[in-house]
């Protein structure tokens, strides 16, 4: 089973476009898998949530009742890593270790993905995503 890491700004940029995370990822994965998350991007999304912009707020409000909802799964890490390169950090430390699929809007943290070959889950148009392997 593939395990999707989603980062904060992937999360954000689904709810702020209306797309519907699930379905779409019904969609293009024919496989088994679980969606996730890492513990520090919570934190980055209540940051958000209090200190944003008017948009990114309400985004990230819903992103977090999105992850209660839905139950997605939380890695534990670290405490210490609270700022947004540490996570990505996180992330990129993390899927050394497994089978893991990384869904982020990130440019540096998608070109630092490919340098290890691991596939990305891309958000196309504002409406649709894209599993580039």
């Amino acid at each position: 089973m593939k395990k999707i890491i989603i980062d904060t700004n992937f999360l954000v940029s689904m709810v702020r476009f209306k797309v519907d995370l699930f379905s779409e990822l019904q969609r293009i994965c024919d496989f088994k898998y679980m969606v996730c998350i890492v513990k520090g991007i919570i934190n980055e999304l209540e940051k958000l949530a209090e200190t944003g912009k008017p948009k990114d707020k309400i985004a990230a409000m819903i992103s977090l009742e999105l992850i209660k909802k839905k139950k997605i799964k939380i890695i534990k890490t670290p405490p210490k890593n609270k700022r947004v390169k540490n996570v990505d950090l996180l992330i990129l430390n993390l899927i050394k270790k497994g089978n893991f699929i990384v869904a982020t809007q990130d440019k540096e943290l998608k070109r630092e993905i490919r340098k290890k070959g691991v596939p990305i889950i891309a958000l196309r148009q504002k409406k649709y995503l894209k599993l580039i392997i």
